[in-house]
């Protein structure tokens, strides 16, 4: 398992209580959430933390009012750190509020996202 599948029912559960029109789809060696066919929020074990963290696309304003936050960290793959993208300990999401908070300010960025480029086959 390369993803906390309790945490992914949860997400489940708060997108259907918002009615919103989302799928998952494993990916980065976890599971993300689209909505719109934009790229949402995922689930991603961490090798270095050592624990699931909450892949949240939240945009840069949002990145910068909570990047100084304790259970936040920067979303960083490669070295270089995805601009509007965080990374949230369970400490940030344990409890539903919490979780639900998180999401919804996912769900608020969105409209404004930018969709990734399809790949011409």
């Amino acid at each position: 398992m390369a993803y906390d599948e309790y945490l992914g029912e949860r997400i489940t559960n708060i997108l259907r209580s918002k009615s919103a029109n989302f799928f998952s789809k494993k990916m980065m060696g976890g599971l993300v959430f689209l909505v719109d066919d934009k790229m949402l929020c995922g689930i991603h074990i961490d090798k270095k933390f050592g624990d699931s963290l909450l892949m949240a696309r939240v945009g840069e304003e949002i990145y910068q009012e909570h990047i100084s936050k304790e259970e936040c960290l920067p979303m960083d793959f490669t070295g270089r750190p995805m601009k509007g993208y965080l990374f949230i300990t369970p400490a940030g999401f344990d409890f539903d509020a919490d979780l639900e908070r998180w999401i919804d300010l996912c769900l608020a960025y969105n409209p404004l996202a930018k969709a990734n480029k399809s790949k011409k086959k």
